[in-house]
């Protein structure tokens, strides 16, 4: 079996022609990633369900907006909390990911955390890639990899986030970042 370097904690951005509408102009968090296969959440699919409505205890923590996202197209109901912790040490319900980046235990008493977060989103569901699936769509060239920053996690304005993570890059994939979202009308 060949080894797989980990993309763990970086960003998989969508590229245009990328015809999965699951993933249409997507900007995922890869929260693991090995031999086994992957996992991320679609940091930029906002819903119209308040936290409040599925996880009370957890909505004064989450930011604005205060929705939970759509993480992906798998398990749907079942949620995610990401979370952003500044320091080196992350407090009991937390695991990190990568950087200041972590995933949330939402079983914890959300007292224990919310003195320590910089940042909360809230996922229903997740996106997962088999072993060597993910691999795969590299190659052929759905997805740019690209280095995620804490902010991201929390974006106020997650319909712009493609734009913007694009737009950070310092090669030609800043380009990329003005293609039009429907080019037929250009």
């Amino acid at each position: 079996m060949t080894e797989v370097s980990s993309l763990t904690g970086r960003l998989l951005v969508a590229a245009p022609g990328l015809t999965d509408p699951n993933f249409d102009r997507a900007v995922v968090l890869l929260l693991d990633h090995d031999e086994e296969g992957s996992l991320g959440v679609v940091l930029n699919r906002p819903t119209p369900v308040g936290v409040g409505d599925i996880l009370e205890s957890w909505a004064s923590l989450t930011g604005e907006p205060d929705v939970v996202f759509q993480g992906g197209p798998v398990s749907l109901d079942s949620a995610l909390g990401v979370a952003v912790i500044p320091g080196d040490e992350g407090p009991l319900g937390w695991r990190r990911v990568h950087g200041a980046i972590g995933l949330v235990d939402l079983e914890t008493p959300p007292e224990l955390l919310g003195p320590a977060l910089g940042s909360l989103r809230i996922f229903a569901g997740y996106a997962g890639w088999g072993p060597g699936q993910l691999e795969g769509e590299l190659t052929e060239g759905a997805w740019y990899v690209v280095e995620s920053e804490p902010g991201d996690v929390s974006s106020p304005r997650p319909e712009r986030l493609w734009r913007a993570v694009l737009r950070r890059q310092r090669s030609e994939l800043a380009m990329i970042a003005t293609y039009p979202d429907d080019p037929s009308l250009n």
